[in-house]
């Protein structure tokens, strides 16, 4: 378990976090484009961010000072930016994992015509 700490600090460790979430989803979607598609390093690095805020939210401080409270809402929105991502990163995930289901059928055919070819010679 982790040791409760004190409201300044959270509120600063959480607009660490929320900054690099900020960082991490506007790589994924820049403004006025389509997402882009989510690498397993960036899928890792916001996993991470979420269980480490995760961690923090479990021994929140009574009572929450002002820069508590705005770095709880900065976080709550990015989360929320995340949640309205996540439809279009699972398409884009979705689209790859057809294009790589694709090109291993065809290279697998391409390796059975290159063995019947062997085996004709």
């Amino acid at each position: 378990m982790m040791p409760t700490l004190a409201p300044d600090a959270l509120a600063f460790n959480l607009e660490e976090t929320t900054g690099r979430l900020r960082v991490l989803l506007d790589a994924l979607a820049p403004p006025n484009t389509a997402p882009r598609m989510a690498t397993p390093p960036v899928m890792y690095a916001l996993l991470s961010e979420l269980m480490r805020a995760g961690q923090w939210m479990r021994n929140l401080p009574q009572p929450h000072n002002a820069q508590l409270e705005h770095e709880l809402a900065e976080y709550r929105r990015q989360v929320e930016r995340l949640r309205g991502l996540l439809p279009a990163i699972q398409s884009t995930l979705l689209a790859e994992k057809s294009r790589l289901e694709h090109e291993r059928e065809r290279l697998h055919t391409a390796a059975e015509w290159a063995r019947a070819s062997r085996e004709t010679l």
